[in-house]
């Protein structure tokens, strides 16, 4: 299936590229969510009308995204959880505590865009990634902390 991609996607391609895709994607994805339309003649024609409207709106969202990513190093996030012997959770933190404690602070990030390289299962400081545009991924850190009885 031929798209002309309408914004920038992950592993895809970026705006105004003639990609080509399996039928599902295309259908059950990208067109839904209007990332990309079918390149035939017309809208090869609407997209070239559309073109400077759609990159200006890239590099807005883009401008935006990197302000945030420099709000987001300042912020520092702790919480404090039960441990089994002082150091060892009795849980995890997920992405959701991580989106529900952001959201605290004022940053509303989905979750699925909290990206964890490892488990945060113990207690101290610990590195985690936000996905704020497809170009801008921020590194934020947690402290976690031990209840104390």
């Amino acid at each position: 299936m031929q798209l002309i991609l309408l914004e920038r996607v992950d592993g895809l391609g970026n705006v105004g590229d003639e990609v080509s895709v399996k039928p599902g994607y295309g259908r059950n994805f990208l067109l839904p969510q209007e990332k990309a339309i079918v390149a035939n003649d017309g809208n090869r024609k609407v997209f070239e009308r559309r073109r400077t409207v759609l990159e200006a709106k890239h590099q807005d969202e883009l401008g935006k995204a990197q302000a945030t990513a420099t709000k987001l190093a300042d912020l520092e996030l702790s919480v404090i959880r039960a441990t089994s012997d002082g150091k060892t959770l009795y849980g995890s933190v997920t992405s959701n505590d991580l989106a529900g404690l952001m959201a605290a602070a004022g940053y509303e990030v989905a979750r699925r865009f909290i990206l964890l390289d490892d488990q945060i299962k113990a207690v101290g400081e610990h590195v985690f990634r936000v996905r704020l545009h497809p170009d801008v991924t921020a590194s934020l850190s947690i402290k976690v902390e031990a209840e104390s009885l």
